[in-house]
């Protein structure tokens, strides 16, 4: 069965984008005969109080975006937020530490934006890996001065795969992305090893979200190799702009749930998204399941999404 998941955020109200995310992985789940599950992803707890993953889960229901499995339906709701799981990362975390693939850094915010250091096409960071040959009498002497980050190794290796939407895809590690975070300095465990094993640990095989995200599935597929773990399939999906070409943040409140609601239905709002998504060609209002009739990954463009000026008459 084909197990999709929506795993979001909540640092604010949801936005457009969110809700665009959240229905392509409910339809391509639902369209195999599939479920959802819902997982709160929030590792950063100061930005991510729990009254914000409460409203969320509140504006999914009013959609009809809900789910199969998650927070409000078993009893077993601390299981689907990332707060709660932080054993399971650890335990992972000991994995590769005992095979001598993780070593701590002491490279300072400043120091890794550094104009000197290499930056990928997408303005990112390319770790030099400034700490990892460090001695042991080096890394003891600046643990006295910072808390250590910790990074894992990675290999001059080209990893690759098919999304199930932008097709081909390929980095090498090494040069396209460097030796990258487990755990950052304050103890915070980072996004790339938190999602691979909570995506194992719940039996998800189908991974929608957006094609921001689609650089860092090498780093996850290397981390599935090492943990002995299956990945899911990747679907990537366009971005949702402002009419402008800024991405949209929850401070875009044109954009977020809190502006529209009142002025519009749940289905005026997934009717219009499903037609910038290419699949609904009369953005007529649309329940979820009325666009499971319509929906195909075929009909999604491959470029960013610009909202017009004028999107709803409110």
């Amino acid at each position: 069965m084909t197990v999709g998941r929506f795993a979001p955020s909540p640092s604010g109200r949801i936005h457009l984008g969110n809700i665009l995310c959240c229905l392509l992985a409910w339809l391509s789940a639902k369209q195999k005969g599939g479920k959802i599950v819902l997982r709160i992803e929030d590792l950063d707890t100061a930005r991510c109080p729990r009254r914000y993953a409460q409203q969320m889960m509140e504006d999914l229901l009013w959609l009809g975006l809900g789910w199969d499995e998650g927070p409000l339906l078993d009893g077993r709701d601390e299981s689907y937020f990332q707060s709660q799981r932080t054993e399971l990362y650890h335990a992972a975390l000991e994995q590769l530490e005992r095979r001598g693939l993780v070593y701590p850094c002491f490279c300072t915010r400043a120091e890794l934006h550094a104009a000197s250091a290499p930056h990928r096409e997408d303005g990112q960071t390319v770790y030099a890996g400034t700490c990892r040959n460090l001695s042991a009498s080096q890394r003891e002497e600046r643990a006295k001065l910072r808390s250590p980050a910790l990074r894992l190794r990675v290999p001059d290796k080209e990893f690759s795969f098919m999304d199930g939407h932008m097709g081909h895809y390929v980095e090498n590690l090494e040069r396209d992305c460097g030796d990258f975070l487990l755990r950052r300095s304050d103890g915070m465990f980072a996004y790339q090893l938190a999602v691979v094993v909570d995506d194992a640990a719940m039996g998800i095989t189908e991974v929608v979200r957006g094609a921001d995200l689609l650089s860092s599935t090498p780093r996850q597929l290397y981390l599935y190799q090492l943990l002995n773990l299956t990945p899911p399939t990747f679907y990537h999906f366009p971005l949702l702009l402002a009419p402008d070409g800024r991405r949209l943040s929850k401070r875009d409140a044109d954009a977020g749930l809190e502006h529209l609601q009142g002025h519009v239905s749940a289905k005026e709002v997934l009717g219009k998204l499903a037609y910038l998504a290419g699949f609904h060609p009369s953005g007529e209002p649309s329940s979820p399941e009325e666009l499971l009739k319509e929906f195909s990954w075929e009909n999604v463009p491959l470029k960013d999404i610009r909202l017009p000026e004028k999107l709803f008459s409110i």
